[in-house]
């Protein structure tokens, strides 16, 4: 297919501070595709989730009309799920001859394979606590490299356990640039997760979901 023929289902496309990851802090525009196969209790974008829900058809230049007025080169693919549409990949190298950062934030039940190895996959492993943790693909995890983050979003002590557990099974500490740990907003207090950190002195990243403390949290676009 031509990629001037690629349509994109794109929900939203803004500019505002990265709130999480090792670029937290950092403008970005943020370019979040329509539709997700998981349904995370916490789920913080349920206007995103429905795959048969058109929001707006864009192709590559069209993304590119927006992105571009913002005159930023951090860009974010976000969700819903950006993997589950069709040609992600062609758009990820598109953005990447363009001389932009990409960085993708991925469910792990995508296979990240179909992203060039240029871009930053941020892998969200599921834990118990969101009700879909037998959706991830363990196999992912041997695709990503060390420029590469996990996260873990937990909810409670059982999530922190497991995702514990996960980093050690899969060796995540010596395998990706960041391991990351992130509360649930409204569900556990920070600093619970905090001392659980300190006092397995875990070499992991706590974040908080800076785009929350700066903002309503429950304001759309940031």
């Amino acid at each position: 297919m031509n990629k001037d023929e690629i349509k994109y289902n794109v929900n939203e496309i803004f500019y505002s501070i990265q709130g999480e990851g090792s670029r937290s802090g950092k403008p970005c525009v943020f370019v979040r595709m329509q539709g997700c196969l998981l349904r995370c209790t916490w789920c913080d974008t349920p206007y995103a989730l429905e795959r048969k829900q058109t929001e707006k058809l864009m192709s590559i230049e069209d993304i590119f009309g927006e992105v571009e007025k913002y005159n930023c080169k951090f860009l974010m693919l976000t969700g819903g799920e950006p993997l589950e549409q069709k040609e992600i990949g062609v758009l990820v190298e598109e953005a990447l001859n363009r001389g932009y950062d990409v960085v993708i934030e991925t469910n792990g039940q995508q296979d990240i394979g179909k992203v060039p190895k240029e871009a930053v996959k941020i892998l969200d492993l599921k834990c118990p606590g969101s009700g879909m943790h037998k959706k991830n693909d363990y196999n992912n995890i041997a695709k990503l490299d060390e420029k590469d983050e996990v996260k873990f979003v937990i909810k409670d002590r059982v999530d922190y356990d497991w995702a514990v557990d996960k980093c050690r099974e899969y060796y995540l500490f010596n395998r990706v640039s960041e391991v990351l740990f992130s509360p649930v907003f409204g569900e556990i207090e920070p600093v619970e997760l905090a001392n659980w950190i300190l006092e397995d002195k875990l070499p992991v990243r706590m974040q908080m979901q800076m785009h929350k403390f700066i903002w309503e949290p429950n304001t759309r676009g940031v």
